[in-house]
């Protein structure tokens, strides 16, 4: 058995990132996996304080948060979301696609945390 000490986990690498190509953009992007601190900032962006989850951009959201430099670092930022809102769907869509499942969010993860938000009325939903 391997105990993990307080060090050894907060030392891992453990943020992974995966190459993906987008022809609609004219190459590749590496989308990583999120932290706990932006996958809260993910949620709350859906869930917030509203009485309705506000799934508005929600691709956009993601690419915003996931889409990293060759260091790691966020290209985007949260005043881009509007103007990545405005690119190709198939592109948002590709890239959508592997942040959900790099980050254990599934289809019916999403929907269920849409579902579990006070005042959903399940008529949202989000495609993969």
């Amino acid at each position: 058995m391997n105990i993990l000490t307080k060090d050894a986990i907060l030392n891992a690498d453990d943020l992974q990132t995966e190459t993906v190509s987008v022809p609609e953009w004219g190459g590749e992007v590496l989308v990583k996996t999120l932290t706990g601190t932006e996958r809260d900032e993910f949620e709350n962006s859906i869930l917030g304080d509203k009485e309705k989850p506000d799934i508005t951009n929600v691709r956009a959201k993601a690419v915003s948060l996931c889409v990293v430099d060759p260091e790691g670092k966020r290209i985007f930022s949260a005043e881009d979301v509007l103007k990545l809102g405005g690119k190709n769907s198939r592109a948002l869509d590709r890239v959508f696609a592997v942040f959900q499942r790099i980050n254990g969010m599934r289809k019916k993860d999403m929907e269920e945390l849409i579902k579990n938000s006070e005042g959903a009325q399940g008529a949202n939903s989000i495609s993969a």
